[in-house]
């Protein structure tokens, strides 16, 4: 009696009887980011493993307004990705640091003073993972995936230092990008194989890598 109780907890959707229990939700921390392209070292394996937190990709579409007789008419317009905010603990041997410098430097010379000739010289791809929280010999289940293409970075925040502080250091990564697809599990199979091309070199992230 008491399990069959559970099947209530939830919000009843027609008359009596009709409440099902809940669907297990994704939880916040399980998750990891990949780069693709970013910096110039080919392997982005560092960055995957001192994400702290990342933002998933939010979406805004302009207001237009058709004036008519007495009333107005509004409709969407053009769609605008937000910029995505990622942080990334820094480590003691500056691989992290390392990478970001070189992405930076493929986007602008600070030392020549030089910019890269296009976008496509320098922008990267990222690649967020939802998982069910498998690690170790059980392979994690990927539950969501966003595709997130023609990255850079905009803002890179190192941080301050205080002597009053212990905890790690972080860098503070803003990264404008041109579009945005989320593949969700079981979803289109056109869209699933794409999320499972999205990373070229498959074999610099190991599956069992988390954010």
């Amino acid at each position: 009696m008491a399990i069959a109780s559970l099947n209530r907890f939830s919000v009843p959707t027609a008359g009596a009887n009709s409440s099902q229990g809940l669907l297990m939700p994704k939880l916040k921390y399980r998750f990891r980011v990949y780069f693709e392209n970013f910096g110039t070292v080919g392997s982005t394996t560092e960055l995957t493993k001192q994400v702290v937190t990342a933002a998933r990709p939010q979406v805004q579409f302009e207001n237009q307004t058709i004036h008519v007789y007495n009333s107005q008419i509004k409709y969407a317009g053009k769609p605008t990705w937000q910029a995505m905010a990622i942080s990334i603990r820094d480590d003691v041997n500056s691989n992290v640091t390392k990478i970001v410098g070189e992405q930076l430097q493929k986007q602008f010379d600070f030392f020549e003073q030089a910019s890269a000739a296009g976008g496509i010289d320098y922008k990267f791809q990222t690649r967020l993972e939802m998982l069910d929280g498998g690690n170790g010999s059980h392979d994690p289940k990927v539950l969501e995936t966003w595709l997130i293409s023609g990255c850079y970075l905009q803002t890179v925040n190192y941080n301050e230092l205080a002597y009053a502080e212990s905890t790690p250091m972080e860098i503070a990564l803003t990264i404008e990008y041109d579009n945005a697809i989320q593949v969700a599990a079981g979803g289109d199979n056109e869209l699933a194989e794409l999320a499972g091309a999205f990373v070229v070199n498959k074999a610099a992230f190991p599956q069992s890598a988390t954010g």
